[in-house]
């Protein structure tokens, strides 16, 4: 903390008694070196070469929002700490957003995350067995909150698609597909939890709820 207010101090000095000479001991300042922490999917060079308008620039006036400019261009990136490292050096520690699902939208290949936010696609192979949504990014929005209220089992899922009949199928990576109906699906899905369980419907590969109060099985 002593270090930090000499600094300060000294800083405060140097711009209240400006001269040439000063000028040359601010440049000192200019930032030479940056540390990325904590990144995982993102590449250290990549977040580097985001940041490369910043390099040479001076410490003492470098503002977060310049900072935050650059890194929010990566759709990966969901929030990052700064921390000035005097003289010339930076700190970032990176937060990443974890994909849930791959969103297929007009052949268009996109990662969601927990909070249903578009992240760019790339090939990882961390996550290519992610479940697929065939749907509406608003449509599935609710039905993921949904699913998240009656602590539906999401690794279990496979793949959800919207039909045109506006209403959901889901495939289980078991290979069972669950025909839920337009409305009032919360209670298909926790009658489907608590069949699931029983021994007696594992040779089911088809759950259809899509006729109101009724189940057919297949």
């Amino acid at each position: 903390m002593k270090r930090k207010t000499s600094i300060f101090i000294f800083i405060l000095i140097l711009l209240t008694t400006f001269t040439p000479k000063n000028k040359i001991i601010i440049s000192k300042f200019n930032l030479k070196e940056i540390e990325i922490e904590n990144n995982f999917l993102l590449h250290e060079n990549d977040i580097k070469k985001m940041l490369y308008p910043i390099y040479d620039k001076n410490l003492i006036f470098l503002k977060n929002s310049e900072i935050k400019k650059l890194l929010m261009q990566n759709s990966f990136v969901d929030s990052f700490i700064i921390k000035k490292k005097y003289p010339n050096s930076l700190k970032v520690e990176i937060f990443e957003k974890k994909p849930i699902a791959i969103l297929i939208d007009k052949k268009r290949k996109f990662y969601l995350s927990e909070k249903i936010e578009l992240i760019e696609f790339e090939n990882i192979s961390n996550y290519r067995n992610l479940p697929y949504i065939f749907g509406d990014l608003e449509k599935f929005k609710i039905f993921y909150y949904d699913l998240k209220k009656i602590n539906f089992p999401f690794d279990k899922i496979k793949k959800y698609n919207l039909l045109e009949t506006n209403r959901w199928d889901l495939e289980t990576k078991d290979n069972k597909i669950l025909k839920l109906p337009i409305e009032n699906y919360i209670f298909s899905l926790e009658n489907y939890l608590k069949l699931e369980s029983n021994n007696s419907f594992q040779k089911y590969k088809t759950f259809d709820y899509r006729i109101y109060n009724q189940l057919i099985l297949k």
